[in-house]
């Protein structure tokens, strides 16, 4: 098999369509199993850096983000709880609750992908699912930590970087990066550092999206 693709998954566990994005991708790859090799990596992305550390009810948060109403946002939330779950994601049925900061969770990212990325992707999962599944509040310490053994990460370390608030510069200087490479919006999957597909996508069209770009790099 030729070179895996390397797969820079730019998002936030605060994004809805993250997760529904990372599902399908994980499913995509699934089905190219033996003909596209990819690695998978992620990267940082705050929708709500200004975020305080007592959050906001996510309703008067959308209100105010996007105008919509509480039953615009009620359909909203049913159409991505099915989205969600035609690829295995799920969602909670009442919906997250609150916004809240993501920061020190991309922070925690930062520091299990360099312990192993099979471990980052499982901290992802645990996050998103923690956040959307459950309302569980990611940026307070003892949700993160849970997340963090449950992935597989020694505890006592995930504490020791949460802490002493390592990998601040690391996350900011890559939250610069893609904001300077026109990343604006989450889920972005950007490709071998060229090419980029937006928004959470059924799994088709991730997998038709990277067999292409396989065949060209190949050609």
């Amino acid at each position: 098999m030729n070179k895996p693709l390397k797969l820079s998954f730019v998002s936030d566990v605060a994004c809805p369509w993250c997760a529904i994005g990372l599902a399908s991708l994980g499913k995509a790859l699934e089905n190219l199993d033996g003909e596209v090799a990819a690695q998978l990596h992620f990267e940082p992305f705050e929708l709500n850096p200004q975020m305080g550390p007592e959050g906001e009810d996510v309703t008067e948060h959308l209100t105010k983000k996007y105008g919509s109403t509480p039953e615009q946002q009620a359909a909203s939330r049913e159409a991505i709880r099915q989205r969600g779950a035609a690829v295995g994601f799920a969602f909670r049925k009442e919906g997250r609750g609150r916004v809240w900061n993501t920061f020190d969770a991309h922070r925690l990212l930062y520091w299990a992908g360099e312990q192993d990325e099979a471990k980052q992707h499982a901290l992802k999962r645990e996050l998103l699912k923690a956040y959307h599944g459950e309302a569980r509040n990611p940026s307070e310490r003892d949700v993160l930590l849970d997340c963090a053994a449950k992935a597989g990460l020694d505890r006592a370390q995930a504490a020791a970087v949460l802490d002493e608030k390592r990998y601040t510069e690391e996350v900011r200087e890559r939250e610069r990066h893609w904001q300077e490479h026109g990343i604006h919006a989450v889920p972005s999957v950007v490709v071998d550092d060229q090419y980029l597909i937006q928004g959470g996508q059924p799994p088709e069209v991730f997998e038709e999206a990277l067999r292409e770009i396989a065949r060209k790099r190949n050609a």
